[in-house]
């Protein structure tokens, strides 16, 4: 199991509800690889990898495939995350109305800064020490760093000590994880724009 079939898997599940809404009731591979640019043995392969069986001839059933799809990726329950840092990034994602269709609620916002702390809001901004028990009684697994690069690694292993077994890092630094079990998705926006602005350039 890696982090592109994982990938893949999330574009599975997305084309199978276009396909569900244009009228599907069943999908072969050579179906879902087109819909995804890969191959179908590629497609037979992940599906196997995770346990997602078919018929040859009679194909997957749309419906049948979505409803694995979404227990196989978490997507048939409520997922919890938090996030550390209350600034732009931190509150844009608190902001986010499409984590909803996704079953994913931000819970709660952490910071330091005492004057960004804010219980009343519906997403509450809370101080860090409060962090664990919060993590505790939510069942809180994931978290997001939204943290300039100096307060990053802190604010994970913080995250860490609380129980946060991944994290998403927007801060641009890469940090080290605790273990080789946790995991680590690095999102630099600065890095993916100066390189978005290069291959523009490149046109020319």
């Amino acid at each position: 199991m890696n982090k592109n079939s994982i990938t893949r898997l999330y574009q599975y599940r997305k084309s199978l509800y276009r396909l569900k809404q244009m009228g599907f009731v069943k999908v072969f591979s050579d179906n879902l690889a087109d819909a995804v640019n890969v191959t179908a043995a590629q497609v037979r392969h992940d599906f196997s990898v995770f346990g997602l069986m078919g018929n040859k001839r009679g194909g997957y059933s749309v419906v049948e495939l979505i409803e694995k799809l979404d227990k196989k990726l978490g997507k048939d329950r409520q997922q919890n995350v938090i996030v550390v840092g209350a600034g732009n990034i931190g509150k844009a994602m608190m902001n986010y109305k499409g984590f909803e269709a996704e079953m994913i609620k931000v819970a709660a916002l952490f910071d330091n800064d005492p004057a960004k702390i804010a219980r009343d809001l519906p997403i509450p901004i809370l101080p860090m020490p409060e962090m664990k028990d919060f993590i505790q009684k939510h069942k809180v697994e994931a978290g997001v760093i939204a943290v300039p690069d100096v307060a990053a690694q802190q604010a994970l292993d913080e995250m860490v000590k609380a129980g946060i077994k991944g994290v998403l890092n927007f801060a641009p630094i890469r940090l080290t994880p605790p273990n080789e079990d946790f995991v680590i998705n690095h999102v630099n926006v600065g890095l993916e724009l100066e390189a978005v602005i290069y291959l523009v350039h490149s046109l020319k």
